[in-house]
């Protein structure tokens, strides 16, 4: 077997546990696995328990990628037991529901659509009393898909700033911090609406560490972050100058703080973690040791520039190249987490496929390394790819084509390298959505 072959081989190998990784966390078989229901009592994973007929109406709410998924298994645990409900998802991500109304909305960047499913959303919530119950599907992509600007706040206010701290290099947590205080769903406030009624508050989680004030701006989650703490994000990565002057002034004036620990508003709120990255790389693990490789999970915190850590990434697939450590040839790295990318060009591309590129110049000329970086939602920035898979030949693949791998670097145009190169992963929608993969 030549070079190139064996590379295809392992090229192979490193997708097909990608997407063995994928469905093991199918959001629909999660929340079948962990929420059962029997003589009435519902289970949250042993976690806790609750008695669905001591209350008058159970009401299912929902928003993210995964909320679809989410819905199609809670109503089959369920059934009739459902009184009315709504969940909100990207637009392509919907699919008809038997008992709740589905919404396609913008992401990442927020929309119309958003903002009215979020309103009724909150108009349902109202009308919530303490003998009702509330089973609201939270999954990654929150943050966009519920929308309800603070104050007069303008849609169009609110989608300038997303798209700036996008692009902007801002990680999640900052990102979020930021949003939760411009919203009047976010940072706690929408459990505020549902108040005094019970909320189960089921997590699909797509934050390191899987910090559920985080996860979708945390709607039903006291929040630590302060009014101030926006003045100084914006600041820190060159924003403020660019906003309006009503969300200068807003800004500064300390408008729109979050829900505070203090206040009793969330406490009949409970929360429950169905799914994380972690559960993915376990899996992947497994698929890769059938396959004959010494696996090991490196982390599922990754974060940083992408085209930092995949220089990292890059230097321990040198090491075990060589030298045989951390772990032992043929060996299966794995990573989980989410990279942030500043954008300074005027390409198309995401996160993972910038990681892969870096990835391909990194490891271009070595002997059977393969590197796949793929986001789980299936969507990797503005584009229909997942991500992307690299080998020794990358670069040199794109040189026969007239590509120069730097130069889409430089203008963050990895999308446009990798559909001329035939390595891009697509995988359609996932019905998951737990950050980045990396093998």
């Amino acid at each position: 077997m030549n070079e190139e072959s064996s590379q295809e081989t392992l090229r192979n190998k490193a997708e097909k546990i990608f997407r063995y990784a994928l469905s093991s966390v199918d959001a629909k078989k999660l929340l079948k696995e962990k929420i059962t229901v029997k003589n009435s009592i519902l289970n949250v994973d042993n976690f806790f328990e609750i008695e669905l007929d001591k209350f008058n109406k159970i009401i299912v709410l929902g928003s993210g990628k995964a909320s679809v998924p989410m819905a199609y298994a809670i109503e089959d645990i369920l059934k009739d037991r459902i009184s009315y409900g709504l969940v909100v998802t990207k637009y392509g991500y919907g699919s008809r529901l038997s008992k709740l109304e589905v919404v396609e909305a913008g992401h990442p960047v927020p929309d119309k659509k958003g903002v009215e499913a979020t309103e009724k959303i909150i108009e349902i919530l109202k009308k919530c009393g303490k003998d009702d119950l509330v089973i609201y599907l939270l999954s990654g992509g929150t943050s966009a898909l519920l929308c309800a600007p603070e104050d007069k706040i303008s849609l169009k206010d609110k989608q300038k700033i997303t798209e700036l701290l996008l692009n902007s290099g801002a990680n999640i947590k900052e990102i979020n911090t930021v949003r939760k205080h411009l919203s009047k769903v976010k940072g706690g406030k929408l459990g505020r609406y549902a108040h005094p009624a019970r909320v189960i508050n089921l997590i699909l989680s797509d934050t390191i560490g899987d910090d559920i004030s985080i996860t979708g701006s945390g709607p039903f989650v006291y929040d630590k972050t302060g009014s101030s703490d926006v003045e100084f994000i914006l600041k820190k990565y060159n924003i403020f100058d660019k906003l309006s002057d009503y969300m200068k002034k807003f800004i500064e004036e300390r408008k729109g703080e979050t829900v505070k620990p203090e206040s009793k508003a969330l406490n009949n709120c409970k929360h429950y973690v169905i799914g994380n990255n972690t559960i993915a790389l376990e899996n992947a693990g497994i698929k890769a040791e059938e396959y004959g490789f010494n696996s090991m999970i490196l982390t599922s915190l990754m974060e940083g520039e992408a085209r930092e850590v995949a220089k990292i990434t890059a230097g321990i697939a040198k090491e075990i190249l060589f030298y045989n450590r951390p772990v032992k040839k043929p060996a299966c790295v794995l990573c989980g987490g989410e990279t942030t990318v500043t954008i300074r060009g005027s390409g198309k591309g995401g996160r993972c496929q910038e990681f892969a590129l870096v990835s391909a110049l990194e490891i271009s000329g070595l002997k059977n390394v393969v590197v796949l970086c793929g986001g789980t939602d299936g969507t990797d920035g503005p584009t229909d790819a997942a991500g992307a898979i690299v080998d020794s030949f990358t670069v040199e693949r794109g040189l026969k084509k007239g590509l120069v791998a730097e130069k889409h670097l430089k203008n963050n145009d990895s999308y446009n390298f990798f559909s001329r190169t035939g390595e891009l992963i697509f995988t359609g929608p996932t019905n998951t959505n737990i950050m980045d993969i990396v093998i």
